[in-house]
């Protein structure tokens, strides 16, 4: 297992340790390539994991979900998402929502995701995290790379193993 997989399971098994009932969102644009790994990480979720987590395809437009994440009233809120972080393709890192200030309110989302966190941690009181992955292409196109499409099956494995 490469360290930076280890990391990123350590941080996510801390972060996940109390949960009680998770929300998992996957974030993404469907025609721009790597862009998308977030909805494909929540789609290899889907049908494997119990009724305490809540599995959202949000794609771009995660705030069309706050009312249905409130009401599920989860402990924990995973947004996933493509970030361009300055790694190589597939790095990941996990960042806290009060981590999120130093990142720009400007989003290629409608909502900027530091605004809907802030929101949602009012509204929930739930921890809230995301889980960011540096894509290798944001090009038009509906396949993610192969190394992007590797990432996405290994994180939802180690997402799968948390989440049980």
């Amino acid at each position: 297992m490469s360290s930076e997989k280890c990391n990123v399971q350590k941080e996510l098994e801390k972060w996940l340790s109390n949960a009680e009932k998770v929300v998992v969102a996957g974030i993404g644009n469907p025609i721009r390539m790597d862009d998308f790994v977030g909805v494909k990480i929540v789609q290899e979720l889907r049908g494997k994991v119990s009724d305490k987590i809540l599995l959202i395809e949000c794609e771009t437009v995660p705030e069309s979900f706050i009312q249905q994440i409130i009401e599920f009233n989860p402990t924990h809120v995973l947004l996933i998402d493509a970030a361009l972080l300055d790694l190589k393709a597939g790095e990941t890192r996990l960042v806290k929502s009060e981590k999120l200030t130093a990142f720009p309110a400007f989003s290629t989302h409608m909502l900027p995701l530091r605004i809907f966190c802030e929101y949602l941690t009012k509204t929930t009181k739930a921890k809230i995290a995301l889980l960011l992955i540096q894509p290798k292409e944001t090009d038009f196109g509906e396949a993610l790379t192969p190394e992007i499409e590797a990432k996405a099956k290994d994180l939802a494995k180690i997402l799968l193993n948390l989440l049980l």
